[in-house]
């Protein structure tokens, strides 16, 4: 099997569960130099000895991140985390090493590029096992995380809201668990104090019981936080009002977009995942039906398990709504890969039989060549949501894909005095004709079933 490994040295706070990282401080960037110099040497023999991946059929067809770019996706997630980045390494073997990934002479390498720069933190582009971040911990002589733990740092920087914020901390805890043993003092922490050890258990025992008793705790809390979506939810499905929810890869522009046509003012951001609490805004579509748009987390290339499971029910709202709006970077050289990759994830979620329109945004940073060839059809469209363009467009074909309160047109004979429903016929409805005549007001109106039903008893 092919591997690719990737290596970051960076600063990064202390980790713990429930807490956001510690800011970071600056690195030295003396490695850079070291690793172009030994690229240079290497880099014929690594191309030539590279191993090819064997994949069954099925696989072959999802576009894949190649090294390059996984190593520049890793760069991305670092910096979003505070990281200053001090060096770069990518290194190619036929298989892992179930001990340390890698071989232990690159290991005694990194050690040495570590010690140069005195750097305090390793950042590996693959899941580690718990044996094996000891064993390259104990070699390369600094802190080692995995690509899952920079990603759940990520998240518990960005949550603000209790539900963000246990939702990170179940992540964390559920990546935890495995990986207690041996982690010494570090994890001893965890359980001190008088009565909190039973007759005979030990450390790691004591350890692991503390993190079943708060996976307990932050579930109850967040199916607490579920019942009450689930409450609300119901109140807003009592009335027939559809949900539209903006899914795609993370910083593909669902915030700015989402903001563009609700006009809310969600935070905007470059770096990954910026978005993390749910945020649903109403608005009146062209033919004057009311909708709900959901704004998502991002999601990304091998999204951590832990982190499908700990925002299900932020991700409801994908699995309930009536039209998924995909939005792609259609700037982005990876765009089809990224797209791959949230396939991945809608099927996970079972949403992915569900009505979708793909929104490629980010038309504004194509070149004038590319924006001419671009070209809308029946399930793609394409808007620079920075600039407002392709939003009209959007619109109506948003309300063309919803099924739900459908559109008819009436003629009404109402009194003038009815002015909370002339107001409503007012924001709610395309009127045609309008005349007033002894008292009354005749209208000829398309409005949605919903606001046709409240005026039905005027009907001509």
């Amino acid at each position: 099997m092919g591997l690719d490994y990737r290596k970051r040295s960076a600063k990064s706070g202390e980790h713990r569960a429930g807490k956001r990282p510690a800011k970071t401080s600056k690195l030295k960037a003396a490695l850079l130099a070291a690793q172009s110099a030994r690229s240079a040497a290497i880099g014929a023999s690594e191309d030539a000895g590279d191993a090819q991946a064997v994949r069954p059929e099925s696989a072959s067809q999802i576009p894949e991140f190649s090294a390059q770019e996984s190593l520049d996706e890793l760069r991305a997630l670092a910096i979003s985390a505070g990281a200053e980045i001090a060096g770069e390494l990518l290194q190619r073997r036929d298989r892992p090493d179930p001990a340390t990934l890698i071989g232990k002479g690159k290991l005694e390498e990194i050690a040495g590029a570590v010690a140069s720069v005195s750097a305090d933190l390793v950042l590996f582009d693959h899941d580690l096992s718990a044996s094996q971040q000891r064993n390259i911990e104990k070699i390369v002589g600094t802190r080692v995380i995995d690509r899952t733990q920079l990603i759940l740092d990520i998240f518990a920087r960005h949550a603000r809201t209790r539900e963000g914020q246990l939702q990170v901390e179940l992540a964390q805890l559920e990546y935890m668990l495995p990986r207690l043993a041996g982690r010494g003092i570090e994890m001893s922490q965890l359980g001190g104090g008088i009565g909190t050890r039973g007759p005979g258990e030990t450390q790691l025992e004591t350890d692991r019981r503390k993190i079943y008793r708060s996976l307990r705790h932050v579930k109850q809390q967040l199916e607490n936080v579920r019942s009450v979506r689930a409450q609300q939810r119901q109140r807003r499905e009592s009335e027939p009002v559809a949900t539209v929810a903006l899914v795609g890869y993370t910083n593909a522009g669902k915030s700015t977009l989402f903001n563009v046509l609700t006009r809310s003012a969600v935070l905007e951001s470059p770096k990954m995942f910026a978005t993390l609490d749910p945020t649903i805004r109403a608005l009146v579509l062209p033919s004057r039906r009311q909708v709900l748009f959901s704004d998502t987390v991002g999601f990304i290339r091998n999204l951590p398990h832990t982190l499908v499971s700990a925002f299900r029910a932020t991700l409801e709202e994908v699995q309930r709504a009536e039209l998924i709006l995909h939005v792609s970077d259609a700037s982005s050289p990876l765009s089809a890969e990224q797209d791959a990759q949230v396939e991945i994830v809608l099927r996970e979620l079972e949403a992915d039989s569900k009505p979708r329109l793909r929104v490629m945004n980010k038309i504004d940073l194509l070149t004038a060549n590319q924006r001419d060839k671009v070209r809308n059809d029946a399930n793609t469209l394409y808007v620079s949501a920075i600039e407002g363009v392709g939003i009209g467009p959007l619109l109506d074909r948003i309300d063309e894909m919803l099924k739900g309160d459908p559109i008819g047109r009436i003629r009404l004979r109402i009194p003038q005095q009815e002015g909370k429903l002339l107001s409503l016929l007012e924001a709610r409805s395309r009127i045609y004709s309008r005349q007033y005549k002894d008292g009354l007001v005749e209208l000829e109106i398309e409005a949605p079933a919903s606001v046709l039903r409240r005026a039905k008893q005027w009907v001509i």
